[in-house]
């Protein structure tokens, strides 16, 4: 399921990275690498934020589309 799905406060798992390669890059960079394990924390105004590793990240709701956990 895309991450977008997730219910905020639920721990999941990023099985994989979809999406075209520089999207791809982008996300692994930003620590969105399949086996990591991600939080949501909220939805605001279209926007994802989630905790991974130590930080919390704010993604667009289309780039959370391609994460699947």
């Amino acid at each position: 399921m895309p991450l977008t799905l997730a219910a905020a406060g639920e721990e999941k798992y990023i099985k994989q990275v979809g999406g075209r390669t520089e999207t791809r890059q982008f996300l692994e960079k930003l620590g969105f690498v399949a086996g990591t394990m991600v939080t949501v924390i909220s939805e605001i105004n279209g926007n994802v934020i989630v905790q991974i590793k130590d930080s919390r990240i704010a993604i667009s709701k289309e780039m959370a589309c391609k994460i699947m956990v």
